[in-house]
């Protein structure tokens, strides 16, 4: 079965935008769990344009799935990291600049810093990996860096603008994910993807787990968060939801 994390991190967007206490990550977090989630995904940025400190805390204390932290390799991060011990950690590329991330990480050219990070958040017992395109060298490299997962991006895939690119898009991410199990690494997927693109994506070879947030929020605005959990569940399993 290939696990559901959903990424609450809109849900934070919308009650930034007026400083206020609502609407609360940490309803929507439980809300998803209900619905049949099977991991919650939040991603504490530097400039805490979402999700916040005082989020994180709570949800790690009330999230009985799994906790899914996506962060970037800094000192100021992996500190609160090692401090509240989510279940799982995703190394991502940050930029400031960005609206959401943009690619993978170059895992070769930051390869020794990762390294040390994900040895850290191993060490107390998370679970580390590493955010990476779909390239059969950043593969190597993720597996000599010592991750234990890989989330492959699939933005490419997600925006092709052709039904071909779309296929050398997904052959590609197909071919690293084959490679990523022959090296021992865990297979994961997310980026832009939603209820119309999902289903090719579920053909990867060895894919454990796909990461989706901004396509479930956006449906809950129209129908609810439960029924938008459980209708990207149903795809998932390839049934008609009720």
């Amino acid at each position: 079965m290939i696990h559901l994390g959903v990424n609450i991190d809109h849900v934070s967007t919308l009650r930034q935008v007026r400083e206020a206490r609502e609407p609360d990550p940490v309803w929507a977090a439980a809300v998803c769990e209900l619905s049949g989630a099977h991991n919650i995904t939040v991603h504490l940025r530097e400039d805490r344009r979402h999700i916040q400190d005082r989020d994180l805390e709570i949800l790690k204390k009330t999230v009985r799935s799994r906790l899914n932290l996506e962060m970037a390799s800094i000192p100021s991060i992996l500190k609160i990291a090692l401090q509240i011990k989510p279940d799982q950690v995703t190394l991502v590329p940050e930029k400031r600049e960005e609206l959401t991330t943009e690619g993978g990480l170059d895992v070769e050219r930051h390869k020794n810093s990762l390294q040390t990070t994900l040895k850290k958040l191993q060490a107390v017992g998370i679970a580390a990996g590493l955010f990476i395109e779909p390239n059969l060298h950043q593969v190597e490299v993720s597996q000599e860096a010592g991750a234990q997962f890989v989330e492959f991006h699939t933005g490419n895939y997600a925006n092709a603008a052709t039904p071909k690119k779309q296929e050398e898009a997904l052959k590609l991410l197909f071919r690293s994910a084959q490679l990523a199990h022959q090296y021992g690494l865990v297979v994961h997927a997310g980026h832009g993807l939603h209820y119309l693109n999902i289903l090719p994506i579920l053909k990867m070879p060895y894919l454990e787990e796909v990461n989706i947030g901004h396509a479930i929020v956006s449906r809950a605005i129209f129908v609810g968060l439960e029924r938008a959990v459980k209708e990207m569940l149903a795809l998932m399993k390839g049934k008609d939801s009720d």
